[in-house]
């Protein structure tokens, strides 16, 4: 994640101990009993299909709840390019998602208009320094929807 910028006066900075592949390992291997929770929010596991390499990628992301369907946001600590995951799913919507030891398929679409506000005021009620990160980048910043499937 970024450090701070001048008028980010939103941005708290998380305890960045378990990050990026440690997490998802950790989170793996412990069927989230590590990783789960991260710095007094939830956490899951997301696979995307690369979209070049059409390998399996896995990132931890914070998530919120709205009913049965999971939200993601694909900040990227407010950089000025969308997240790598974020372009694969575009590319292919359907992904995996663990949530604690529980996986499942899931169809992932970008929320838009009023759907989007609304999810938006959802998950910087969870992570109030997405706020902050909206600042720091001229992109609008994707709240994701993700929907479970069968199969």
């Amino acid at each position: 994640m970024n450090d701070p910028a001048p008028g980010d006066a939103t941005y708290r900075a998380p305890d960045l101990t378990l990050v990026g592949a440690e997490h998802v390992r950790r989170y793996r291997e412990t069927g989230g009993e590590v990783g789960y929770e991260w710095n007094g929010v939830t956490a899951l596991l997301l696979t995307t299909t690369g979209r070049t390499s059409g390998e399996p990628r896995t990132s931890a992301l914070i998530f919120g709840a709205d009913g049965d369907r999971l939200v993601v946001v694909a900040s990227q600590g407010g950089a000025p390019t969308h997240p790598q995951w974020y372009r694969n799913l575009l590319a292919q919507p359907r992904v995996q998602v663990q949530v604690k030891d529980k996986s499942f398929a899931a169809v992932a679409r970008t929320a838009e208009g009023a759907e989007r506000d609304r999810l938006w005021g959802l998950m910087t009620g969870l992570w109030p320094n997405y706020d902050a990160y909206q600042e720091r980048t001229e992109r609008r910043i994707p709240v994701v929807v993700l929907e479970a499937v069968e199969g």
